[in-house]
């Protein structure tokens, strides 16, 4: 089974336009939080990845479907799990939902590099736990 991490976004005034409709980039913002608490949840924080490795994991490439809008007080759910992994990399898919139906999803590449920007294998340890 495919572990999977699920965070309750509430849409608040500041996440929409003029109209009450949340904005584009409120989505990629809310799935950045929803990646750093899948991790989190995984037994890491991004923090604490740089302090002992070195390493940090980037946004390489990421492509975005909105299909449906979200409006202002909105509780909506987010699902984040790992579609795929490599030595330097892995791909995340995220889910945006209100009840059943799916408003955003998005595929993410996360690479992974050394502080001083070159690829880098991902410590094993890290990546068994994305791979489980």
């Amino acid at each position: 089974m495919t572990k999977s991490h699920d965070l309750p976004i509430r849409v608040y005034y500041e996440d929409t336009d003029a109209g009450g409709v949340m904005y584009h980039a409120s989505h990629i913002r809310f799935c950045e939080r929803g990646r750093t608490e899948f991790l989190r949840e995984l037994g890491f924080q991004n923090s604490g990845l740089f302090k002992k490795h070195g390493l940090l994991f980037v946004v390489r490439h990421l492509s975005a479907d909105y299909r449906m809008p979200a409006f202002l007080d909105d509780m909506l759910s987010l699902t984040t799990y790992v579609l795929s992994t490599k030595n330097t990399s892995f791909v995340m898919r995220q889910t945006l939902k209100r009840d059943k139906n799916t408003l955003f999803e998005m595929d993410v590449v996360i690479a992974c590099i050394s502080k001083e920007g070159k690829p880098v294998k991902i410590p094993l340890e890290i990546l068994s736990l994305l791979k489980d």
